[in-house]
């Protein structure tokens, strides 16, 4: 599997991340700009000593990913998601792709997508879920379908 972060701004959600990543095996990919320099203790901390065992590659921009893996499907999580998260048959191979903590997935990526996800929520409160367990939710019901290859 695949997590890709588009534009994080938070150095501990992607320690997070990273960490969720190493623990289940999935490359992480970080999309640029970072709102954050990779060698910030804050990053790292996160991450604990989890930080080289970490698969991550780190892409200039979103069109770059694309291009990269243009045969890949990607899957987009945004609250303008049309169906949940769980309602998706997932593949080994699938890229997971969330945005920044702040402003979300950039409309003109939403627009180009082909499945948008959701995570139910309560409507009244217009806040999303912090973006750490967000990602790990998503990715281990991805696993799960997939009966958690590699991990024991």
């Amino acid at each position: 599997m695949h997590v890709v972060l588009v534009e994080p701004e938070i150095p501990p959600n992607t320690g997070n991340v990273a960490r969720t990543c190493v623990m289940t095996g999935t490359k992480l990919h970080l999309v640029e700009p970072l709102g954050f320099s990779l060698d910030e203790k804050e990053v790292k901390r996160s991450g604990l000593d989890y930080w080289p065992y970490l698969d991550l590659e780190v892409h200039t921009d979103f069109p770059s990913i694309l291009r990269k893996y243009c045969a890949a499907r990607f899957i987009f999580y945004s609250t303008r998601g049309n169906r949940y998260y769980n309602q998706l048959n997932y593949r080994q191979d699938d890229f997971l792709v969330f945005g920044s903590e702040t402003a979300g997935l950039p409309g003109e990526i939403l627009e180009q997508a082909e499945i948008v996800l959701r995570i139910p929520m309560v409507e009244k409160i217009p806040r999303s879920l912090n973006l750490g367990n967000t990602v790990a939710l998503v990715l281990y019901e991805a696993l799960k379908q997939q009966d958690f290859p590699g991990m024991r």
